[in-house]
């Protein structure tokens, strides 16, 4: 009997603020697997839990990516203040996004919107998307800066609102590689920073770091967002398999 062709990285990362007076204070986590199968497509399931700031969010996510590491499609279902939000299915072609989503305050929405020109993802709001779609920097060109382009079913920092298309044009800036430890491990890792000198999402996004390993795997290791978020994530559990 053949076992199956796929292999699975699960694991579990925690958020916590670095607000004064609460640094280190729990404020959500998330738990998420990708499972990369056997003809290089991958999938990430994941779930976010994020307690504070009120109200409260609980998004579920499946996105799928193909073996180029481009986005195929992806649904989302959100809870907010422990109330249903909405839940949307999304397509993504090189030519367009297309988005049957439904919500109390809009409804059933069917949209389609065409793609001109080059585009490096889609963003799905969990820290673990986050990282992966990092690997869209191409490292070989040494520390550097440039925009990064993608689309996403909620301009909201927190991917609080019903599921409907948007794009952002951030930046992204690929600093340098080093030796990270975070509760799951000692890592080899790759440093990298989102900013939004443009105010592109939601009147701006504050400068966001992360580390991911520096393999093909981009897992999320640590990372922090300031402004006026301050809050803080690290990688607390992993298992490959």
């Amino acid at each position: 009997m053949t076992g199956m062709a796929h292999t699975t990285i699960s694991g579990k990362i925690l958020y916590t603020s670095n607000k004064p007076g609460r640094e280190g204070e729990e404020r959500g986590r998330e738990y998420f697997t990708f499972t990369k199968h056997g003809n290089g497509s991958r999938t990430l399931r994941a779930l976010c839990e994020i307690d504070e700031p009120s109200p409260t969010v609980l998004r579920d996510i499946t996105y799928s990516l193909d073996a180029n590491d481009m986005p195929t499609d992806c649904f989302v279902r959100l809870m907010v203040g422990d109330e249903f939000m909405g839940a949307g299915l999304f397509r993504i072609t090189p030519e367009f996004v297309e988005c049957e989503s439904f919500g109390p305050s809009i409804g059933r929405v069917s949209q389609k919107r065409p793609i001109v020109g080059e585009f490096d993802g889609f963003g799905t709001h969990p820290i673990s998307g986050d990282a992966y779609i990092c690997k869209k920097m191409d490292k070989a060109k040494g520390p550097h800066n440039r925009k990064f382009r993608t689309f996403l079913p909620s301009p909201d920092h927190r991917g609080a609102t019903p599921p409907l298309i948007d794009e952002t044009n951030l930046h992204l800036a690929y600093v340098g590689d080093e030796t990270v430890t975070v509760q799951a491990g000692t890592f080899e890792a790759s440093h990298f920073r989102f900013t939004d000198p443009d105010a592109t999402m939601a009147g701006g996004h504050p400068d966001y770091d992360m580390w991911v390993t520096a393999d093909e795997d981009a897992i999320f290791l640590k990372g922090g967002v300031g402004g006026y978020m301050q809050t803080w994530y690290e990688l607390v559990e992993l298992t490959r398999r």
